[in-house]
């Protein structure tokens, strides 16, 4: 009998682990309507997605103890570490990608990842109340460089199927499409979903990360 393909999971963080995107978050609190000006650039076409997070981002202005408070309070989607546990369990390997940054990331689940193991693709960032958040993307000779996200979230997915693994890909937004089209498997919401709709990628509309665990747990019984 043939040995079974490999999984992994690979997913977006922003509006799929978490409810919404940092960016808006930070806006209804903090920034105001204004302050998503550079977003608006940016699906017009005039700012990439790096560009546009990076200076609604550095244009913050809070005190540290207040704005990681605020990151705390978020909400993630639980089942998200459900999975993850699973995952470790069963050496089944995770990845979560973000075309955001890994300093609210880690604030909000860093180590909950690491208990489990999940390796975080993401912009790298940096806070202070003077220079707000400031962004920062991988190196240009990075495997997964993109000029437009800073993170290129397919180039993870193809480096884990070049070695061999089925990949199962969870996303929300456009950042995820190209992803998206590659993964062998496909749980998408909101914009994502309508993307893979009008592209015929076939995607399973996301609820909860529990609907993502009854998959994984399936496809080992």
């Amino acid at each position: 009998m043939a040995n079974k393909i490999p999984t992994a999971l690979v997913s977006d963080f922003d509006g799929t682990i978490s409810d919404d995107d940092f960016f808006n978050y930070v806006s209804r609190r903090w920034l105001g309507e204004k302050a998503l000006d550079p977003w608006r650039e940016y699906t017009e076409g005039k700012k990439t997605h790096f560009e546009a997070l990076r200076e609604i981002f550095a244009s913050l202005r809070v005190e540290q103890p207040a704005f990681d408070d605020f990151i705390r309070e978020i909400k993630i989607d639980p089942g998200f570490f459900t999975v993850a546990d699973y995952c470790r369990r069963r050496d089944i390997p995770v990845y979560v990608c973000s075309a955001g940054c890994d300093y609210y990331i880690d604030k909000l689940a860093g180590k909950e990842m690491a208990d489990c193991r999940v390796r975080l693709v993401a912009n790298h960032g940096v806070y202070s109340p003077e220079t707000g958040l400031v962004m920062t993307p991988p190196p240009e000779n990075s495997p997964f460089y993109d000029p437009n996200t800073g993170i290129s979230k397919a180039a993870v997915v193809a480096y884990l199927q070049q070695r061999g693994y089925r990949v199962v890909y969870c996303g929300d937004g456009m950042p995820d499409v190209a992803a998206a089209a590659i993964a062998d498997v496909v749980f998408a919401r909101k914009m994502l979903l309508l993307q893979c709709r009008q592209l015929n990628i076939p995607a399973e509309e996301l609820t909860d990360f529990n609907q993502v665990y009854r998959f994984l747990k399936g496809e080992k019984q």
